[in-house]
């Protein structure tokens, strides 16, 4: 009998965070059979809100299966010119 991991995860502190700005905490999820990325951020509230004073992770969810796609790189100072062909 195999383990059935449909609807947990898990998250761990990121010990490869290098700036503020990357997450607190790194893992996965599985729901309903799809698998995903987890980040997690330990944050607290603003004064004035409904969290003021009190801590709470703010969560981000990324499917495994979609690619990374970075912008394509444009050099303003270099004209592109299709009809260029180097063959």
């Amino acid at each position: 009998m195999s383990y059935d991991n449909t609807n947990t995860g898990m998250l761990s502190r990121n010990e490869r965070k290098e700036k503020e700005t990357h997450p607190d905490f790194r893992g996965q999820i599985n729901v309903d059979g799809k698998e995903y990325w987890l980040s997690g951020w330990t944050k607290e509230g603003k004064a004035g809100g409904k969290m003021a004073g009190k801590k709470f992770f703010s969560l981000s969810v990324q499917a495994k299966d979609v690619a990374v796609q970075s912008a394509p790189t444009k050099r303003p100072d270099v004209p592109m010119d299709d009809d260029i062909c180097p063959f």
